[in-house]
């Protein structure tokens, strides 16, 4: 079984050596967007592309696919910090692990997969309450099924059939056999794209995201004044893609001329920055400063910075993903994440800490802002967009009822008992 770390190492042995995920990527020959899904785990690797990367990288193949002693005691830490019920002595993984080695890699292999299994089930439960293709796929294969169920259940029940419409069932039989087949063969070509080098995302959304992703959301070309048209969109295969692209990235060609580098450098630079004092500092909106910061390198802030930004429909528009904040790639979000709330309160700046329940729980400070992007005329409502930035929170206890408690989205939140639920979860209160 492949390492489903691999790709965590691999971030991280980059990060050590200082390269940019576009360098890596140019100097082993794939795309930059394309790397983005190996180091996070969701393109499988191996063979040359594994020992070019460890080339690049000067390290061992093996230091990438099995890791050392403090990856095994760090897998045996989030082991024991995921049991339910059950108080691990984390104070003597050292000793653990140097005297049953092999059982602490049972252990910690145990714990990837589970973690590794819980993500397949949410994605694909995402995928199937929402994916159009998908739903359609499966209701086919199951309508199928159930049609060659009914038909060998007349022809197995019934004693006495006229040769007639004996043949008739054993041709519908056939023909429902043959749909059964050709729709399972559609939906495992659908669904089983891992042993293909080839990045088949299928929404541009994505694509886009995957494209800023790879750039960690910085795009030093336009911070040197090239403006969003002179930016190579050529990774970006359909037409969709570039427009949206294209489209964000005249956002942050607005933003870096409003506030240039240099000058929010030295300002973040002086203490943890507060963005509503930016704002003012600035002359801009909410909305811009909240956006700038989640542009910037991630050097210039002291934690990371995730974001959300979506319209008046609850629709999310564009992320930037957070280590340890869950985004859904299919389907709605929570409706208690403060960019939503925003909505209710237009041109009025939120300041929420939650705590996003799930597998770990993690403590996050949002600011959100919710603006009129246009209005179309007299007596025409204005169409609203809103913007939430996101800072991972150290050191805070879950429990404090200070912290508003919010999830990934309804499917996958083991909070049972929320007010603003829309459906039922496939995870236990308490996961």
């Amino acid at each position: 079984m492949r390492d489903t770390l691999t790709g965590s190492r691999i971030r991280e042995r980059r990060q050590i050596a200082g390269l940019r995920q576009a360098e890596l990527a140019r100097k082993v020959g794939i795309s930059a967007s394309y790397l983005n899904l190996i180091e996070h785990n969701r393109r499988r690797i191996g063979g040359k592309l594994l020992v070019d990367i460890a080339a690049v990288l000067m390290v061992e193949p093996s230091l990438l696919t099995q890791g050392i002693e403090a990856t095994l005691i760090s897998a045996l830490r989030e082991a024991a910090a995921d049991a339910v019920g059950q108080q691990a002595e984390v104070d003597a993984l050292e000793e653990f692990a140097g005297r049953f080695p092999g059982w602490a890699g049972v252990l910690a292999q145990m714990h990837r997969r589970v973690v590794s299994l819980e993500r397949t089930v949410e994605t694909l439960s995402d995928r199937l309450t929402h994916d159009p293709h998908l739903a359609s796929s499966v209701h086919e294969v199951l309508s199928t099924a159930a049609a060659i169920r009914s038909t060998a259940a007349i022809l197995a029940d019934t004693q006495e059939i006229e040769p007639e419409w004996q043949d008739r069932f054993h041709r519908n039989l056939h023909q429902d056999a043959e749909r059964l087949a050709d729709s399972s063969k559609s939906l495992v070509a659908y669904l089983d794209d891992s042993d293909s080098a080839e990045d088949r995302r299928g929404v541009p959304l994505e694509d886009v995201e995957a494209f800023f992703d790879a750039s960690e959301h910085h795009f030093p070309e336009i911070e040197d004044g090239k403006t969003a048209d002179e930016v190579d969109l050529a990774e970006l295969d359909s037409a969709t893609a570039r427009t949206l692209a294209l489209s964000f990235l005249k956002t942050y060609t607005a933003d870096a001329r409003a506030i240039p580098l240099t000058q929010i450098k030295a300002a973040v630079s002086v203490a943890e920055p507060d963005p509503a004092q930016l704002a003012a500092q600035f002359s801009v909106d909410m909305a811009t400063i909240l956006r700038r910061l989640a542009a910037l390198p991630k050097e210039y802030l002291s934690r990371p910075a995730g974001l959300v930004m979506c319209d008046a429909s609850g629709s999310v528009l564009f992320t930037k993903p957070v280590p340890g904040f869950a985004m859904p790639r299919f389907g709605e979000t929570c409706p208690l994440w403060p960019v939503f709330q925003a909505l209710n309160r237009p041109l009025v700046p939120i300041r929420k800490r939650v705590v996003q329940l799930g597998r770990a729980a993690a403590v996050f400070d949002c600011y959100a802002y919710a603006w009129p992007q246009f209005v179309g005329g007299y007596d025409e409502g204005p169409a609203y967009r809103s913007v939430m930035l996101i800072q991972p929170v150290e050191d805070v206890q879950t429990d404090d009822k200070a912290v508003s408690r919010v999830g990934p989205s309804c499917r996958v939140c083991p909070n049972n008992s929320c007010e603003a639920r829309r459906e039922p979860s496939i995870l236990r209160e308490g996961f």
